[in-house]
């Protein structure tokens, strides 16, 4: 595809079918529902568009398989351990990790987000950002952003993952330490 072609398509409105379908990812990618994928994928299918036009939303339909297998794996067996030689770790339990940027602090930093037993730290930047589970009242997703919820209610921190699928990881693993989930002992 030419660039000026590619100028073009991106300058065009979206296929309203698209919208809905997003729509309806984010109500599968809160519910987690096993078979809402498979519906996803034969209704985006059944819309006939150019692969080059669905890209990001065939992306949406494997992190949304990815985080319906990672919601059943720690219903099992409990948290993933992630093995990490990061020293902002420390002798805490690492369940995940993933690089990220914080897009609504100074200088927009870039990095990774790591969420430990005890609390969510980001290194990039000048320095670290760390926020303990009880400071935490809420993780969410808003597409490749994964929103932690302070319990003062006066910050939200913001990061902006590099896919679909970290930031739905990074959700359900927040969650579940939130609730207090019992860690697996296997690693990954």
């Amino acid at each position: 595809m030419g660039l000026w072609s590619w100028v073009r398509r991106r300058g065009a409105r979206e296929d309203p079918r698209l919208g809905a379908w997003k729509h309806a990812w984010t109500a599968a990618a809160a519910s987690l529902d096993p078979g809402a994928a498979q519906h996803l994928r034969d209704r985006l299918n059944a819309f006939g568009l150019p692969d080059e036009d669905v890209e990001i939303e065939r992306e949406m339909l494997d992190a949304l398989e990815d985080a319906v297998a990672l919601s059943t794996d720690i219903a099992r067996a409990g948290l993933p351990i992630v093995e990490t030689g990061h020293r902002v770790v420390g002798r805490d339990r690492c369940h995940f990790t993933a690089a990220a940027s914080m897009p609504d602090e100074a200088g927009q930093p870039s990095g990774r987000l790591l969420l430990t037993s005890s609390r969510a730290v980001f290194v990039g930047g000048a320095a670290a950002i760390s926020t303990a589970w009880h400071m935490v009242a809420e993780a969410r997703t808003v597409e490749r952003d994964l929103l932690l919820v302070r319990t003062t209610g006066s910050r939200v921190f913001r990061f902006q993952c590099n896919a679909f699928s970290d930031a739905l990881r990074g959700a359900i693993i927040a969650r579940g330490l939130l609730r207090g989930f019992h860690i697996r002992e296997a690693h990954l």
